[in-house]
């Protein structure tokens, strides 16, 4: 089978298109035939040997998320049949999703209901879930608060711009680099949009809110951005950090959480995100977030972000323009 792997890590021209035996499924496992391949921060992180919650053994085939057919049962599993076309999380024994066949664990998969695009359903698990639980479960946003989301033309910010309003927020202020990007917030139920990257949008953010600042904002950024999120921060608030899209988290500037800790210390809330920790320890909760997330999905609801597509040899230029910010919603490889 065709695949992506990397057998070092660093730049983008680390992945490599090459040709692999097809995996095979285990006890509880089945086989895919993948239909796209969603492209996540995280595939970045570990191409890049980022700080990451789990190694990264070399040689490596990145993607955790797809979507595609059943095409062979591993022992035991029920529930799943050949020709079922499903969506989910893969990458058990390091068989990831850029390739054309991927192993998954059947409970890792949910079938993809009627009118879901497939390529659309590719993105949902990764993103969409982790917008759900950094609202729901971690900051649990109260009806009448207010919200600021980054990168809100992505994937995780599509979703979490929709969900906030779900869930009640009084004002989601988006942030985006580019006038087109916050169009496509606003678009997507944002009542204003800011330039995160220009000069002066903390002040922007203050005016927005009355000088009081945010009751929840997200952040992903990277290490010289904390401090600027953290400065828009209403008494109470909480930052929830999923991601540094700018590279390593070394070189953090400790004055950076001084206020937040000693001057004035307003009781905010800073918390770090990784949705695989939710899964390891608090998997109930994060199943029942997985099952709201597919709600309002098949209701209507909740818009699944706009997809672009490349070929899956083309999975190197995915990711040169995931970093250079050139990207709108979900990226999705197609095999």
């Amino acid at each position: 089978m065709k695949a992506i792997q990397m057998t070092e890590q660093g730049g983008p021209e680390v992945l490599r298109l090459v040709e692999l035996p097809a995996p095979q499924p285990g006890p509880g496992q089945v086989l895919l035939k993948v239909d796209a391949a969603a492209v996540n921060f995280s595939d970045l992180m570990r191409r890049r040997g980022d700080v990451y919650p789990v190694p990264t053994p070399l040689p490596f085939v990145p993607g955790a998320e797809v979507s595609g057919t059943v095409v062979a049962l591993g022992a035991g599993v029920e529930g799943l049949s050949v020709g079922t076309s499903v969506f989910g999380t893969v990458g058990a024994d390091a068989s990831g999703g850029y390739a054309e066949y991927a192993v998954a664990h059947a409970a890792n998969l949910i079938p993809i209901p009627d009118g879901l695009d497939p390529d659309a359903a590719a993105g949902i698990v990764v993103s969409g879930l982790a917008a759900t639980v950094i609202l729901h479960d971690v900051a649990q946003l109260a009806a009448g608060e207010t919200v600021f989301v980054p990168a809100a033309a992505g994937g995780v910010g599509s979703f979490a711009v929709q969900i906030a309003k779900l869930l009640g927020a009084g004002t989601v202020i988006a942030g985006a680099g580019t006038a087109a990007k916050r169009e496509i917030a606003l678009g997507l139920g944002a009542d204003e949009a800011v330039d995160y990257r220009e000069d002066g949008w903390t002040k922007l953010v203050l005016e927005l809110t009355g000088g009081r600042g945010v009751d929840v904002a997200l952040e992903m950024s990277g290490p010289g951005h904390l401090g600027q999120t953290l400065s828009i921060l209403a008494p109470f608030g909480r930052l929830i950090n999923y991601g540094s899209v700018s590279g390593s988290v070394y070189g953090l500037d400790p004055a950076t959480l001084v206020p937040l800790l000693y001057d004035p210390a307003p009781s905010q809330l800073l918390t770090g995100f990784n949705l695989g920790i939710w899964f390891e320890h608090r998997p109930a909760q994060a199943v029942a977030s997985l099952q709201r997330l597919v709600g309002w999905i098949a209701s209507g609801r909740l818009r699944t972000p706009a997809v672009q597509t490349l070929p899956l040899a083309e999975a190197a230029e995915a990711h040169r323009l995931m970093e250079a910010g050139a990207t709108t919603g979900k990226v999705v490889l197609k095999p």
